[in-house]
């Protein structure tokens, strides 16, 4: 019967969310709860928060940060940490400004000049501590300090460079698609490409006779995506559209999680978080995949600078600031990225930016001493960790870990 079927199917989806809850696998819900009660605090002492005004300039501000947090992720994955993040971004943004302002030379190649002296940066981290063998901590820290130094250099006695405003860097953070069918167009691909997705995967797994999701668990989190993607373009057309910042973004996010979830490399990042010894007696070669993490970790390092650069339509040697490097790795960890490796996605950075940028805004808007800021979000950071490690004890009690 329809009722029966329909009572079933929900039966289980309970099933299923109860029996990953007791597990230890919270998934996102943490991090959405958290970042509900923080838009919904900071717009009851503030109702300009969530203003369209605002919430597009906070998409707009969580890209150049969320960049970088991306990268930070495939070192996490691994198990390691990259503590120089901050400097690449610099140093990236820095050498542009110097090549393209100060020497004429034209955007394209200088900013694939900048991309790769930050995917050189990352072969140099992995090679020290994939081959050689130094621990990441020390050579990261080294880069911290290193490459910091270099972008001073490069920036000489410049001090602060200005960008074209109408160039392309300056851009990037600054055009809007002002068509609200593009905004639109957005959530409805990422809906249903979200579903189709899904939907391929429960075909082949029960095609291969392993056991798969329930539709309606499917059809449920398919539901939820629509309304806040759908929600998100109609308020970012209340202002002035979808911004080009937010759009490369998610095309970054949806690429890269691509090759984590779907692709041989993608399996071998997680299978070396698992476990060193166990992923090289399975075949995969450590050193290059270490090395390979640290070379995306510098790479989106060196995409984020010039999103930073792009927001301030400037460079300068106080670019690199103290918190940057806090922040990327904190939206990591925050979004749901195991500090213990194996564990996490690309989307952990959207999630864990979004909460770290909200706390500033709201901050912001209340115009209260940023030292409350650093507070609030070393609260959140802790707290994720918390989870986490809750979580990976609760897995272990169920044999999941």
């Amino acid at each position: 019967m329809p009722g029966g079927s329909s009572a079933h199917g929900a039966e289980r989806f309970t099933d299923v969310f109860g029996r990953r809850v007791g597990g230890g696998m919270f998934g996102a819900v943490p991090v959405l709860l958290g970042l509900l009660a923080i838009w919904i605090t900071f717009q009851v002492l503030n109702p300009y928060f969530l203003s369209p005004r605002n919430l597009s300039n906070l998409s707009v501000d969580i890209v150049g940060t969320g960049m970088i947090a991306v990268g930070v992720i495939f070192v996490l994955l691994i198990g390691e940490i990259d503590l120089s993040v901050g400097s690449v971004s610099g140093l990236a943004s820095a050498l542009f400004a110097v090549l393209n302002v100060n020497f004429g030379m034209p955007e394209p190649p200088a900013i694939i000049l900048g991309v790769l002296c930050g995917t050189a940066v990352g072969f140099v981290h992995g090679f020290f501590t994939a081959v050689v063998g130094v621990p990441a901590f020390v050579v990261t820290l080294a880069g911290l300090l290193g490459w910091y130094g270099l972008m001073l250099s490069i920036m000489g006695a410049y001090g602060t460079i200005n960008l074209d405003d109408q160039g392309l860097v300056a851009q990037l953070t600054n055009y809007y698609f002002s068509d609200v069918a593009a905004a639109y167009a957005l959530a409805a691909v990422g809906t249903a490409g979200y579903f189709l997705t899904a939907w391929r995967d429960v075909k082949r797994r029960r095609a291969a006779g392993v056991p798969t999701r329930a539709p309606v668990w499917i059809g449920a989190r398919t539901g939820v995506l629509a309304v806040l993607a759908f929600a998100a373009a109609y308020v970012l057309n209340q202002f002035q559209g979808l911004p080009l910042a937010l759009l490369i973004f998610v095309i970054v996010l949806v690429i890269l999680d691509y090759v984590l979830r779907r692709t041989a490399y993608g399996r071998m990042i997680f299978a070396l978080g698992g476990g060193v010894e166990a992923a090289r007696r399975a075949g995969v070669n450590v050193a290059w995949v270490r090395t390979s993490a640290f070379m995306m970790s510098s790479t989106m390092a060196a995409i984020g600078g010039l999103f930073l650069a792009s927001r301030i339509n400037s460079v300068s040697q106080t670019s690199v600031s103290t918190d940057l490097l806090m922040n990327a790795i904190a939206a990591a960890v925050i979004g749901g990225t195991s500090l213990f490796g194996g564990r996490g996605s690309t989307w952990s950075a959207l999630l864990g930016v979004l909460v770290i940028q909200s706390i500033a805004s709201g901050v912001a808007l209340m115009d209260i001493q940023t030292a409350v800021q650093f507070m609030i979000t070393g609260g959140v950071l802790l707290l994720a960790v918390v989870v986490d490690t809750l979580s990976r004890r609760a897995q272990r009690a169920h044999g999941r870990a």
